[in-house]
């Protein structure tokens, strides 16, 4: 049977209480009495109840996640780093997608009420500001990603415009006068922003500005990237380096360039954008626009963790910018020494 809090007092010397305490991290017991009671809770194996825990608290012992796609790398590797840190809060994950249509995003958050969930984090692609109006009454809410919403809840986002321009600098330092971008509806949201940096890189540098250079992919897969990739090599000018709003479009439109014989980078550089685990192996390995992950995830779960009681002092809504930085790889420089 399992090890219950009595069985490790009696083994410690110690009170029921003290052992409570030990295990919930209260700081005021002492020094022998802690050290006595984490032998014992070694040498039983005592495991604590996390749903008992929570009930004591006032908690589900859940979060939300609520993402476009799992099969985008990046929301695929956001998700278990969002584990991970709610795990060290005692708290499980409910990971929800909602292929990015607004009525999905609606419905999807108008389910997950403070009877399932102590809070949400949401990766909105399609919510208007009325939404969150309407929605965010129940839990706490954290949206991730640039969009033009100006709701009063916490936000983590990194400064796209700003990232945009590096991944454009870097190609123009590179020696790229023809520079083209491969984004999603960039009208909208964060594409809007990584378009808008794009623009100011080459204004900066004092490089014309062609529409026809600017492909728009219908969303954010590989097949995508290598179709508006095939139509930005039919102009009559194709170009010589392509940003690509994430790394799942620059892998198509990589794939597309090898297939038409070009050599990357000699003919044409790629830089795409969330550093994910398929451009760093691919061949050759991409350049890109590296978010912290990590810190995007804890950021967010330790909002959560202050909006439910974890916080006894009330703060406004944050507005986080996490950083980021620049790989370079194969896809801009080639390979060293070849």
């Amino acid at each position: 049977m399992a090890a219950t809090l009595k069985d490790v007092a009696t083994l410690a010397g110690v009170s029921v209480k003290t052992v409570s305490n030990v295990v919930n991290g209260y700081e005021f017991v002492k020094p022998e009495n802690r050290r006595r009671v984490e032998e014992a809770l070694a040498s039983t194996g005592y495991r604590p109840h996390v749903g008992a825990r929570n009930l004591r608290r006032g908690r589900t012992g859940f979060i939300a996640l609520v993402v476009p796609e799992l099969s985008i790398p990046y929301f695929g590797e956001l998700a278990g780093l969002v584990i991970t840190a709610a795990r060290a809060q005692d708290w499980n994950v409910l990971i929800e997608q909602t292929q990015g249509t607004r009525a999905q995003e609606r419905s999807t958050l108008a389910s997950l009420g403070p009877h399932m969930i102590d809070g949400a984090i949401v990766g909105p692609e399609a919510l208007e500001a009325e939404d969150f109006a309407e929605l965010a009454g129940g839990v706490p809410l954290v949206m991730l990603g640039e969009h033009a919403i100006d709701v009063p809840i916490d936000h983590i986002a990194i400064d796209n415009v700003l990232a945009a321009k590096t991944a454009v600098r870097h190609l123009i330092e590179t020696g790229r006068r023809r520079i083209a971008a491969i984004g999603q509806n960039p009208h909208r949201g964060t594409a809007a922003l990584r378009l808008a940096g794009y623009r100011a890189a080459l204004t900066e540098a004092g490089l014309p500005m062609r529409d026809e250079l600017v492909a728009t992919a219908m969303t954010y897969h590989r097949s995508d990237g290598a179709q508006a990739m095939e139509t930005l090599l039919a102009l009559p000018e194709p170009p010589d380096a392509v940003f690509c709003f994430n790394d799942l479009l620059a892998i198509g439109a990589l794939r597309t360039a090898t297939e038409r014989g070009l050599r990357v980078p000699e003919d044409v550089a790629l830089v795409g954008f969330d550093n994910t685990d398929e451009g760093a192996y691919s061949v050759p390995s991409l350049t890109t626009i590296a978010p912290d992950k990590g810190a995007i995830a804890r950021t967010a779960v330790e909002l959560i963790r202050r909006r439910t009681g974890g916080d006894d002092d009330p703060f406004p809504p944050q507005d986080v910018q996490t950083p980021f930085m620049l790989k370079v790889r194969e896809s801009t420089i080639g390979r060293p020494g070849v």
